[in-house]
């Protein structure tokens, strides 16, 4: 059974060291309880790649890439994150996990997928079965270029450290407080938020056909930086100079705030609000009433703002500032990355960075 994204072979992958298979079988446990939970999370059938080898690597007349390399065309990539696990002479770790990590970054979604609410995650979603050292998270960080997250199914008490089993006998000391199928749930659902929202963006469409998602994806960010290069080019010397005094009031009202007011310091300053009442009195110029929406964009990313809160007044900034000025290649430039960043929609993305470069290269 193949993906429900065509050209995918599995939905999931579960990678593994052999070592943490033997004994009470932990991993085909994992597997078993995981299928069934997905089962009851999913309409569709979700494809699931697991090898039951119980030896690690492959033998020496198989060739890596023609037997493994298909199979890691998946999804969502599952390393169980083990003591054993982040070792450079595993076939796991550097066959299947740096493997992935390398094709994912390369194919057309990409290795992060950001989620409807703005969050964004990766396609890496490691399970931890032990609390780590130190050197082993970093080798994992280094392959992610990025923290180690994750599903944690860890039991630990006094002196104890090992993983987190379905049927546990006393699982009222596990100073975690998890539970094995509270665990499972957490991971399916964050499984179905990152292939849904693959499956919703797999493809888009341009005149004639329909492309990659990666070409549309290249093309547009490539864009984007052709307009910010040129996105003073159609300001006039009065926007400009209307420009400099609004951020002159703005930059003596934040030091003189606190003097005035007497405030201990500028965090009671509502300085969207105060924004807002500086662009009203300029609302006749598309630029700045654009500029506004840049700053709510700047809100949602550095989590100032919800974006689901963000977005919407960053996009009636900027259709207000398309409203003043049709000719501004920024304010096209912004309602791009809106479609980019939040709408997830490439094709408007891309109409609009061709609007940006019409204006911005006359």
């Amino acid at each position: 059974m193949s993906s429900i994204i065509t050209g995918y072979e599995y939905d999931i992958f579960i990678s593994y060291r052999q070592k943490d298979n033997r004994g009470y079988k932990w991993v085909s446990e994992f597997v078993e309880e995981l299928t069934t939970e997905l089962e009851s999370t999913f309409k569709e059938e979700i494809s699931i790649y697991f090898d039951f080898n119980p030896y690690d690597g492959l033998m020496e007349s198989h060739e890596v890439e023609g037997t493994l390399i298909d199979k890691l065309k998946c999804l969502v990539f599952i390393p169980i994150i083990s003591r054993t696990y982040c070792d450079p002479n595993s076939f796991a770790w550097e066959h299947e996990f740096k493997a992935f990590v390398n094709l994912a970054s390369q194919d057309k979604f990409g290795l992060k997928v950001r989620l409807p609410g703005g969050n964004v995650a990766s396609r890496v979603l490691p399970v931890r079965i032990y609390d780590l050292n130190k050197d082993d998270v970093q080798m994992c960080e280094a392959v992610l270029n990025g923290p180690l997250r994750g599903i944690e199914f860890i039991y630990k008490s006094a002196g104890v450290n090992r993983p987190l089993r379905a049927n546990e006998d006393h699982s009222q000391d596990n100073l975690n407080k998890t539970y094995y199928h509270d665990q499972i749930n957490k991971l399916s659902s964050s499984i179905q938020d990152i292939i849904y929202r693959l499956k919703s963006e797999q493809t888009v469409v341009t005149d004639d056909e329909k492309v990659p998602h990666f070409e549309a994806r290249e093309k547009v960010i490539k864009d984007n930086f052709r307009v910010k290069e040129k996105g003073f080019m159609k300001m006039s010397g009065s926007k400009i100079l209307y420009g400099i005094l609004i951020l002159l009031s703005l930059t003596t009202l934040v030091f003189t705030y606190p003097i005035l007011f007497k405030r201990d310091s500028v965090k009671d300053l509502r300085s969207e609000e105060i924004l807002g009442k500086a662009i009203r009195v300029s609302d006749r110029y598309g630029f700045w009433k654009n500029y506004t929406g840049k700053i709510h964009l700047t809100y949602a990313e550095a989590s100032y703002m919800a974006p689901e809160e963000a977005w919407p007044k960053a996009a009636e900034a900027a259709n207000r500032a398309l409203q003043l000025d049709t000719e501004l290649a920024e304010v096209h430039a912004t309602i791009a990355t809106i479609a980019i960043l939040f709408e997830r929609d490439w094709p408007k993305a891309e109409k609009e960075y061709e609007k940006a470069l019409q204006r911005a290269y006359p």
